[in-house]
């Protein structure tokens, strides 16, 4: 199942704003309709005239892609960012435009690790410092002794991709190996034989610290003073990660005081270091100008991948490391698949049947969904309700604040509950006045096909697909024929059926799969008729 993104326009223009890979590059010359425009170097002004009919744009650090330059270019669908960071990229401006804003967070995963490596090494070994001597025509052995990285502790903050790899050649050193990750599974750190502990926890037993956590509100400064203070005298510590996560300030003091005996910087607070930092004045710091992705290797890989990255999304395809909504990756998707599908189909068909005016999305999920990235089936739930409000505005980027501007608060419910089906979704909106309106539906055999099983709280048993025909009558004989009749004169087949009613003599509801939409003339006849209280035509 692919994601479509909106209309799939005959010809494609892609801006690459910044150098990357040639194979990238070249990737996107060999994709059918796509036209290429390579500007490095574009002055401000120069990008804002080329973006006005680009549908992507590609970058690395150097062009800014601001809230101006989105505004100018009304056919953009993704930006994609060849390296981890979007510091370049108003992410913001560009959800509210329903711009995906993509990175590539795996290329550079070795070189960045590897970097750190080396820092590390060098924070054991004053290497750069005896080699600068050399240089200089010294031969002083006594003043760069060093440390074995053999049995000694390294405390890792943030166990991602980078993380986990510094961890492993951690382990082929000989090292212990404690890790701090809020987000980080028990079962994973015991799988890669790594013990999981509080911050304060690795502050105490670390020999060795290196950071690799994005920087964030929560991320910010999270080794300053009061952190150092908790450390053993002699850390070693390392930065190959953001900028901001060590608080300099805090470091110099600890570097000067002895606290911390070698320190090891790819990043820095601001870039570029300024000439007068005092970090260049002090011999025991290793400092490198952000190289963490500047490998051969990297660079190719990262430029590949945005390219690959920015093709399938303008062919309609996967999406893939999307910052600004849940990413999708093809083993992810062959899964979700059948889920997303269901959850829009659902999504479209309780907007149908609700009122235009609703006060609440309520989302509850059954089953393995509950295990899966049901946030982006949420999203499928609300592009589903918004499809035919927004038309093809509307996608998994912008769909959440769509809603929220109409509004609709969205709850999502992960329920345990024993029901009739092994995996079930369920969708609630709850009007003004406090009525719901609602339909249930499932996965049915190998092909996981989607199927509709409630709707307004009766059991049916309807294909999630194609035109549907709700009718709600007072329950009395005739009634069927009488629909049947009507539709078979209009030229309308029957492809399906099913019936339901709480209590004979009540109100029954019929949910008519039809091969095709019915005339105007029939519409009106369903619905003056004396026994029918609702009929209304639903197309998935």
């Amino acid at each position: 199942m692919n994601i479509s993104i909106g209309a799939i326009f005959a010809s494609m223009k892609v801006l690459v704003a910044d150098k990357i890979s040639p194979k990238g590059v070249a990737y996107l010359r060999q994709q059918p309709g796509f036209e290429v425009i390579e500007a490095y170097g574009s002055s401000p002004e120069k990008v804002l005239e080329l973006v006005r009919d680009v549908h992507a744009i590609a970058v690395r650090s150097e062009t800014k892609i601001t809230a101006e330059v989105i505004a100018a270019a009304p056919l953009l669908k993704v930006v994609g960012r060849a390296g981890v960071g979007v510091d370049n990229v108003d992410v913001e401006a560009a959800t509210e435009r329903g711009v995906i804003v993509m990175n590539t967070p795996s290329g550079n995963t070795i070189a960045t690790a590897e970097l750190t490596f080396t820092h590390l090494l060098c924070g054991a070994r004053p290497v750069p410092q005896a080699a600068a001597s050399m240089k200089a025509g010294q031969w002083d052995r006594k003043s760069f002794s060093g440390i074995e990285l053999f049995r000694k502790t390294l405390g890792i903050v943030g166990l991602g991709r980078i993380g986990s790899e510094v961890a492993k050649r951690a382990q082929a050193f000989g090292m212990r190996v404690v890790a701090y990750d809020p987000y980080l599974a028990p079962s994973r750190a015991k799988a890669m034989q790594i013990e999981a502990v509080t911050l304060d926890e690795l502050l105490a037993q670390s020999d060795y610290i290196t950071v690799h956590m994005p920087l964030t509100e929560g991320t910010k400064y999270m080794i300053n003073d009061a952190a150092f203070a908790k450390c053993k005298k002699g850390l070693r510590i390392f930065n190959c990660a953001r900028g901001g996560i060590i608080e300099e300030k805090a470091l110099l003091a600890a570097l000067k005081s002895g606290k911390v005996a070698a320190a090891g910087l790819d990043v820095f607070e601001d870039e570029p270091l300024a000439a007068d930092s005092e970090f260049r004045k002090l011999p025991n710091v290793v400092l490198t100008p952000h190289l963490g992705a500047s490998t051969a290797e990297a660079q190719e890989s990262v430029g590949i991948e945005v390219a690959e990255q920015i093709a399938d999304v303008l062919a309609g395809g996967v999406i893939r490391n999307a910052v600004n909504m849940p990413s999708i990756d093809a083993a992810a998707l062959k899964i979700l698949g059948p889920y997303l599908d269901l959850g829009a189909k659902l999504g479209t068909l309780v907007q149908q049947i609700s009122p235009a005016q609703i006060s609440s999305l309520r989302i509850t999920y059954w089953g393995k969904i509950t295990d899966l990235d049901s946030n982006s089936v949420t999203r499928s739930i609300q592009r589903g309700w918004l499809r035919r409000i927004s038309g093809e505005e509307v996608n998994f980027v912008n769909a959440p604040i769509q809603l929220e501007r109409l509004g609709v608060k969205i709850e999502v419910i992960k329920s345990t509950d024993d029901v009739d089906y092994t995996e079930l979704i369920a969708i609630d909106a709850v009007a003004a006045d406090g009525s719901i309106h609602s339909a249930k539906g499932t996965l049915i055999g190998k092909s996981a096909k989607p199927r509709i099983v409630e709707i307004n709280g009766r059991e049916v048993e309807a294909d999630a697909a194609g035109k549907l025909l709700l009718i709600e009558n007072h329950d009395e004989p005739g009634m069927i024929g009488y629909v049947g009749t009507l539709l078979g004169t209009d030229g309308v087949n029957i492809a399906n059926m099913s019936l339901s009613r709480q209590q004979a003599g009540e109100t029954a509801l019929m949910v008519i799969n039809l091969d095709s939409e019915p005339g105007e003339t029939v519409r009106k006849e369903l619905k003056s008729h004396r026994a029918i209280k609702l009929a209304k035509f639903v197309q998935l």
